[in-house]
């Protein structure tokens, strides 16, 4: 993927991780990263907020786990990860996880928060 970037001369691509509690600070960092001449990709869906797609529980699970795995396809895409937000909860802790193991590096808006800090 990296020489395929390369030869397409695209600019680096970061994704944005977080808990969907941070969207409004995930749609500044959004504006940040791309003036820094950055490909942005972060989460769209907002399950927390009402939306008819998720209003059934059951179909929200679904949905949620498809989400999940199309924000992994994002980490894999991406070559750095920008966590924003002052809260590490568990599903944000194991995209950072998953980036890390995948050699990603790993940036915080809070660098406080990152859990293998000691």
């Amino acid at each position: 993927m990296r020489s395929a970037k390369q030869l397409l001369a695209l600019p680096p691509i970061v994704v944005i991780c977080g808990s969907t509690r941070f969207m409004t600070e995930m749609n500044e960092a959004d504006v940040r990263e791309t003036e820094a001449g950055r490909i942005v990709v972060k989460p769209a869906c907002d399950m927390k907020s009402p939306q008819e797609l998720w209003s059934d529980p059951v179909e929200a699970e679904a949905l949620k786990v498809r989400l999940d795995d199309l924000h992994r396809a994002k980490i894999r895409l991406a070559d750095e990860v920008l966590v924003v937000g002052g809260y590490i909860g568990d599903s944000t802790r194991a995209e950072i996880a998953y980036a890390r193991s995948l050699g990603k590096p790993v940036r915080f808006t809070h660098p406080e928060v990152d859990p293998d800090v000691d």
